[in-house]
């Protein structure tokens, strides 16, 4: 049996919120600590060095990302509140700007100019400060902010990210090091595209094409600043 509930959980912009911070997080730290690592062993002829960048590197950029999801994500919340506060306060100074309000957000979406006044006024007498909430001020459970679910979400997905290329600074040659982190690096970005992606019902291709390039770029840069400032450490 199919049920409302059933059937808004089928669409993926439910997913929205912690697939956004998640995917943010673990490309982030994919990308982040690989390009560390490549500018330091473009740099370096010993491990030490390679692996003391790229710890380093994957602590502060987990913390980063989960401190700077939530500040950023609780001032959006913060907003959220202040704009309800002030529409309760509207509520109950003016109310009948506010049904004639309602009742024009309801017309300009295609109803009659009757018919988006009745709805208004049902929706008023039902709860009206949730209709304006979701329909003036387009806030919803979906869209509502989360901060502790983002930076959770972002923290721990950086730190699952970065692993990647820890492990490959842990094993493979120094020397070669370079091509080792490019090409692991590329797999997991072309993993991480396509699962995010199919999670979140859009294109694979549009979606691996578009982090492979910018992962490509920003490790390019990494390894051509190593190469020039290189000191043989």
């Amino acid at each position: 049996m199919v049920t409302i509930d059933n059937y808004l959980d089928s669409h993926y912009i439910h997913r929205s919120n912690w697939l956004r911070a998640a995917v943010l997080g673990a490309n982030d730290g994919i990308i982040s600590i690989s390009s560390l690592a490549i500018g330091v062993a473009a740099a370096s002829t010993t491990r030490d060095p390679i692996l003391l960048a790229t710890i380093a590197g994957l602590v502060a950029g987990a913390l980063s990302m989960s401190a700077g999801e939530y500040v950023s994500v609780s001032s959006q919340t913060d907003i959220e509140k202040a704009d309800i506060e002030r529409e309760k306060e509207e509520l109950e100074t003016m109310p009948d700007v506010e049904l004639k309000l309602l009742a024009e957000i309801y017309e300009r979406r295609g109803l009659k100019k009757e018919t988006a006044l009745q709805v208004a006024k049902e929706l008023t007498e039902a709860d009206a400060l949730g209709a304006h909430i979701r329909d003036e001020l387009g806030i919803n459970e979906v869209s509502q902010a989360k901060p502790i679910q983002a930076a959770f979400a972002s923290g721990a997905a950086f730190t699952m990210g970065g692993l990647l290329p820890l492990l490959v600074a842990l094993f493979a040659p120094v020397a070669t090091m370079e091509y080792f982190l490019y090409g692991f690096t590329m797999l997991s970005l072309i993993i991480l595209g396509a699962v995010s992606a199919k999670t979140g019902g859009s294109s694979m291709g549009k979606a691996v094409i578009r982090i492979v390039i910018w992962g490509t770029i920003a490790m390019g840069l990494s390894a051509l600043v190593g190469y020039i400032f290189g000191v043989n450490v």
